[in-house]
C-alpha cells in the first residue's frame, strides 16, 4: 500500500489555513478601521472644541466691542451735556458783565464831576478784571473736570482691556 495522503487530508489544512489568514485579515481590518474611526472622532471631537472656542472667543470680541461703543456713546454724551452747561455759564456771565457795564454807564452818565466818573470807572474796571479773573479759573476748572468726566467711560474700558489682554498672555 502507498502511503499517500488521501485528498481530503491535503484539501482539508489548506483550507483551515486559508480560513485563518482570510480571519486574521479580517481581524487586522476591522482593528484598522476601529482605530480610524475613532481618529475620526478624536478628530471630530477637536474640531468641534475649536470651533466652540473660536465662537466664544468671537462672542467675546463682539461683547467687548459693544462695551467700548457704549462707553464711546456714554463719553460723547457727557460732553456735549458738559460743554452745553459750560456755555450757558458763558452766557450768563456775559449777561451779567453786560447788566453791569449798563449800570456803570448810565451812573457814569448821571455825575457831575469828571473825577467821580473817573472814579465809577476805575471802580467798573477793577470790579470787571477781578471777576473775569475768577470767572476764567472757574471755566478752566469746570472744563478739567467735564474733560476727567468725559473720558472716565473710555479709560475704564482700556484699562478692562489691559487686565483682560494681561490674563490671557
Amino acid at each position: 500500500m502507498s502511503m499517500k495522503p488521501k485528498i481530503t487530508e491535503v484539501v482539508n489544512p489548506t483550507v483551515d489555513a486559508t480560513a485563518k489568514t482570510i480571519e486574521a485579515g479580517t481581524a487586522t481590518a476591522n482593528d484598522a478601521a476601529a482605530k480610524v474611526s475613532m481618529g475620526f472622532e478624536q478628530t471630530q471631537t477637536k474640531m468641534k472644541e475649536g470651533v466652540e472656542k473660536a465662537m466664544k472667543t468671537a462672542e467675546e470680541m463682539m461683547a467687548f466691542g459693544q462695551g467700548n461703543v457704549e462707553a464711546l456713546v456714554k463719553s460723547s454724551q457727557i460732553w456735549v451735556t458738559g460743554l452745553q452747561d459750560l456755555s450757558k455759564q458763558v452766557a450768563a456771565t456775559a449777561q451779567a458783565s453786560l447788566d453791569e457795564s449798563m449800570a456803570t454807564f448810565k451812573a457814569i452818565s448821571g455825575v457831575k464831576s469828571l473825577k467821580d466818573a473817573m472814579d465809577l470807572q476805575a471802580s467798573f474796571a477793577r470790579a470787571a478784571l477781578e471777576k473775569t479773573l475768577a470767572e476764567s479759573g472757574r471755566l478752566t476748572d469746570a472744563s478739567f473736570k467735564l474733560t476727567e468726566q468725559a473720558l472716565a467711560p473710555i479709560t475704564a474700558r482700556v484699562t478692562l482691556a489691559v487686565e483682560k489682554f494681561a490674563k490671557s498672555a
